[in-house]
């Protein structure tokens, strides 16, 4: 046999085994998200708030209680959250909003959320609907591409 033709096959073998082994952590980490967020559904509650101000702020200077902080994975402390700061009754909290929700809270107004502990999972509007916010504009690499992002 070739010397090229088993270097090839060797790498063939490496990139086969590093495939098989993506594959079954993707399905480990999406089961693992589907509990989380089973157990996330099964404790939110729907709560009248006055949202104050909001943000993307990293966890360090987003004045969570350290005792979150320091729970978070090391990668998470370094990326930026969206933080809502919001009256709840009587008491200003500091909650984080979810990704896809978060352009969707309104600044100074009441909103109706689902909370789930310091999770903000959804948000609708007291009097009326939301403003949803305006479409940014495609750049030239998504239009190239066809995605609608």
């Amino acid at each position: 046999m070739n010397p090229v033709t088993i270097v090839l096959l060797v790498i063939l073998v490496i990139l086969i085994g590093v495939l098989i082994g993506l594959y079954f952590w993707g399905k480990k980490a999406q089961k693992k998200q589907e509990e989380q967020q089973a157990q996330i559904e099964a404790a939110k509650q729907t709560v009248s708030m006055l949202v104050i101000d909001k943000k993307r702020l990293p966890l360090k200077e987003s004045g969570l209680p350290q005792m979150v902080i320091d729970q978070a994975p090391k990668l998470m402390r370094r990326t930026k959250l969206p933080i809502v700061k919001a009256k709840i009754g009587p008491k200003i909290s500091i909650l984080i909003a979810d990704e896809k929700i978060f352009d969707l809270i309104p600044v100074k107004k009441e909103v109706k959320a689902d909370v789930s502990g310091l999770y903000i999972v959804g948000v609708r509007g007291i009097r009326g609907h939301l403003e949803t916010p305006p479409q940014k504009k495609k750049g030239l690499f998504r239009r190239l591409l066809g995605k609608n992002k």
